[in-house]
């Protein structure tokens, strides 16, 4: 599974991560900084009151699950 991780600054000094589970594989810097400057000009989200006021960047996590079997104990 990928994820992308959305890192902004806020008006308090702290980080705030915005999660996206299931990325696409072909984004690009570019796509992901334009909706991020979109999300801070817009000021839509508030976590805990306090307002994002900048991009402090973008990491794709890709995780990989491997079911084990218990039968065989």
């Amino acid at each position: 599974m990928k994820q992308l991780e959305l890192n902004f600054k806020r008006e308090d000094g702290r980080t705030s991560r915005i999660t996206v589970n299931n990325a696409r594989d072909d984004l690009t810097g570019a796509e992901v900084k334009a909706v991020m400057d979109g999300i801070v000009a817009k000021d839509i989200f508030a976590p805990s009151g306090i307002s994002i006021i900048g991009v402090e960047g973008a990491t794709i996590v890709t995780t990989q699950e491997e079911e084990l079997d218990l039968q065989q104990v």
